[in-house]
């Protein structure tokens, strides 16, 4: 039976360490670090991540400043907010939360942020960054930082000889995902919905990274046994066992029965989710000690 790695566990240990790096930077520099979230509209999920969000960054002792904008917002009005907090020397991360209304051009608005305020990690220029190999200047997106702190803590931070799988290529975690495990010296190929004989290319890889939103779509006949799986996948199906209209929520893995194949493998809910907010947090940390001109800290 696999080790389940504790998602939470590791996020509260991130959020532990971004809290004491805040302090140090505050009582070394005088630096408060400072976050601002923006979010237009009332969509009521992108709500409850907002407040996960801004309570979490409070508890990290930022300066959590949050921008709630009506969802007839223009174009121009949100640019205006973005251009403001661009020049505010007090805030170092700046995070739009998406999607929004769709009136508004959403990648315009992404692609206004500073590179260096994008704590998101979705400005081209910090996919550029990464693309190339400059991990100690860009920012790189949250899930798949957070899914890459979990190989490392297995597999330690050099994974040469090591074959890696990553089931997506989207640019918010496939591609992201794929450039850090090369990064760290991986075998990587990215599969897709297009690849042949996907399960026999899932059967080579030493560590296997699903993220393609289709529900326990990975079987244990598709793990190479002692694998290392990471579960991106986060899809509600209905749980008629839990009664009548009610659902629950899974991976793109099969769990229960991957579990006995694997050595190492992430559960959903409570694998690489809770590792998002806590990479957000990092990046913002990590952004006020690049502004301050110290070095950052290393998660």
């Amino acid at each position: 039976m696999a080790e389940v790695i504790d998602g939470k566990l590791v996020a509260a240990s991130v959020i532990a360490a971004v809290t004491a790096a805040v302090a140090d930077l505050e009582a070394k520099t005088g630096t408060k670090t400072g976050l601002a979230v923006v979010i237009v509209g009332d969509d009521p999920a992108s709500h409850t991540y907002v407040g996960a969000k801004s309570r979490t960054a409070k508890e990290c002792g930022f300066n959590s400043i949050q921008h709630t904008l009506p969802g007839e917002t223009t174009q121009e009005e949100l640019a205006a907010l973005i251009g403001a907090l661009n020049a505010d020397a007090s805030i170092h991360g700046i995070l739009v939360q998406l999607p929004l209304p769709k009136h508004l051009n959403s990648e315009a608005i992404i692609q206004s942020i500073l590179p260096e305020k994008d704590v998101d990690g979705l400005h081209v220029v910090n996919a550029g960054k990464l693309a190339t190999g400059d991990l100690s200047t860009g920012l790189v997106s949250c899930t798949p930082a957070g899914a890459m702190l979990f190989v490392r803590r297995i597999h330690g931070d050099d994974l040469s000889g090591l074959d890696a799988v990553v089931i997506g290529r989207s640019n918010l975690f496939g591609k992201p995902m794929a450039q850090l495990l090369l990064n760290a010296n991986a075998t990587v190929t990215v599969a897709h919905s297009r690849t042949k004989d996907l399960p026999g290319i899932c059967r080579r890889a030493d560590i296997l990274v699903a993220a393609v939103g289709r529900p326990e779509m990975v079987k244990a006949d598709w793990v190479k046994p002692g694998a290392t799986v990471i579960d991106v996948g986060i899809n509600r199906i209905d749980a008629p066992e839990r009664g009548e209209g009610k659902s629950r929520l899974v991976g793109d893995v099969a769990f229960v029965e991957c579990a006995e194949v694997a050595a190492v493998i992430t559960p959903v809910p409570g694998g690489v989710g809770p590792m998002t907010i806590a990479m957000l947090m990092a990046n913002t940390v990590i952004a006020a000690y690049r502004a301050s001109y110290e070095v950052p800290p290393k998660f």
